[in-house]
């Protein structure tokens, strides 16, 4: 090993020869034996060349359930042609998310009503699910490394009496429910019976959740939570769901509308990428959802939000606060209040929202950032039902050490996205996904 005099504001080779004023300006660094020429920029450390930037954090954003188009099993899991993104560009004459695009969004194989540009400013790829099944666990999972091929427990019939009766002695109350149904549709038909007995509302969909709504003033948050937990602690082996989820709401009869003190009780997962990174004293901070969906595993930061523009507003603390390792993001919006509800309007004035802020926020990325836009499923507001909808999803990938314009094509599973992370960090290698960066 040598040291050698870099100029920090250059891109001259290893000299000596400096005047006083120069001196400022200079810093010392040490370096292996090599030609290679080297630049220090805001107290990183960047090997000039292409694709040679040293990424050292990456911001990962899950829009929930915006989809791209239906995979060739889709109907398999009840689903017809639904077309998240496509049909609500669709719907909504004029529709585009410049921003998106000008990344490569309209550039992505198959993608539907968004336009192409000639030169994308980011790489782009459509990705397959490979586990079985259309959730968020699932897909957050795969994501960050874990294939699913065993679907988890559904209950298109309600849960069984001896769930049922085991939960009501545990909690010391009976409920009321028990039926798949829409969260919306059904504190509006259950929830005066439930302000008059104190009997929690149970219901399902045909994802793997077993739900409990609850009116704030009828069963405080924290009493609703430990019903959770005790739900979750039940519901284990055959009938381990993904998730026990908490569905709080307010107001009175006619006008009761649910809170954004959701909890979700997650399956604890297998090893993710987000295990790895902080076992090699990495930072990983969750924002929205992430820490439940993760059972809090391999998290060592959370903050949970109030809607996509409060995630949005945390994503950027989180990067005033953490200067390297991942910070994840779940922007629950898209799929909570405007896929469930099958509101394709507001879903597009929700995508147009995180578009604009997209825009502003591109400029505040550092060289050494990797942004990575995602998603875990579909929701098609257009869609039959209230229900997931099995689809591809997008990915976009934005920073200096990603080659522009770059198609990665159609990727065969979710997990490439965490065995990409595993690379940038040299962690892992994950058990399934290929890594698309660095290369």
């Amino acid at each position: 090993m040598c040291w050698y005099w870099v100029n920090r504001k250059t891109n001259t080779s290893p000299a000596f020869s400096i005047d006083l004023y120069g001196l400022l300006l200079f810093r010392i660094i040490r370096i292996s034996k090599c030609r290679a020429t080297f630049q220090i920029e805001r107290g990183r450390f960047i090997k000039e060349g292409k694709n040679s930037v040293i990424t050292n954090r990456v911001i990962w954003i899950v829009l929930d359930s915006v989809g791209m188009g239906p995979m060739p099993d889709s109907h398999a899991f009840g689903d017809e042609e639904p077309n998240t993104l496509g049909h609500i560009a669709q719907a909504i004459p004029g529709f585009s998310l410049p921003v998106m695009e000008s990344i490569g969004l309209g550039n992505i194989d198959g993608m539907v009503g968004y336009q192409p540009v000639a030169n994308p400013s980011g790489a782009f790829a459509r990705m397959a699910e490979f586990s079985a099944g259309k959730d968020t666990t699932i897909g957050h999972w795969e994501m960050a490394g874990i294939q699913t091929t065993k679907p988890l427990p559904t209950y298109p019939n309600g849960f069984g009496p001896e769930i049922i009766q085991e939960f009501e002695a545990r909690i010391g109350r009976g409920t009321l429910g028990n039926k798949p149904a829409s969260g919306t549709a059904i504190i509006a038909e259950l929830g005066d019976e439930h302000v008059a007995t104190g009997k929690p509302i149970i219901y399902t969909s045909a994802d793997s959740v077993f739900q409990i709504a609850a009116h704030e003033t009828v069963i405080p948050l924290m009493e609703l939570y430990h019903m959770c937990q005790i739900a979750r602690d039940m519901l284990t082996g055959e009938n381990g769901v993904a998730r026990v989820i908490a569905r709080p709401f307010v107001g009175t009869s006619g006008t009761y509308v649910r809170t954004a003190n959701r909890r979700d009780f997650s399956l604890k997962p297998d090893t993710t990428v987000l295990d790895l990174l902080k076992a090699a004293g990495h930072s990983v901070a969750a924002v929205g959802k992430i820490e439940d969906i993760f059972a809090g595993q391999g998290i060592t930061f959370a903050v949970h939000t109030q809607s996509n523009l409060d995630g949005m507003q945390q994503t950027e603390a989180c990067m005033e606060k953490f200067e390297n390792g991942l910070i994840f993001v779940n922007l629950v919006d898209f799929d909570m209040k405007y896929g469930h509800r099958r509101d394709a309007a507001a879903y597009a004035a929700g995508l147009s929202e995180f578009d604009h802020w997209l825009g502003t926020f591109l400029p505040k990325l550092k060289p050494s950032d990797l942004l990575l836009i995602t998603a875990d499923h579909g929701c098609d507001p257009t869609h039959k039902g209230t229900d997931h909808t099995r689809e591809y999803v997008p990915l976009l990938m934005y920073g200096k050490d990603v080659t522009p314009g770059t198609n990665y094509g159609t990727r065969s599973t979710f997990a490439d996205i965490g065995q990409t992370v595993a690379k940038v960090f040299n962690v892992g290698p994950l058990k399934a996904g290929i890594a698309l960066l660095p290369k």
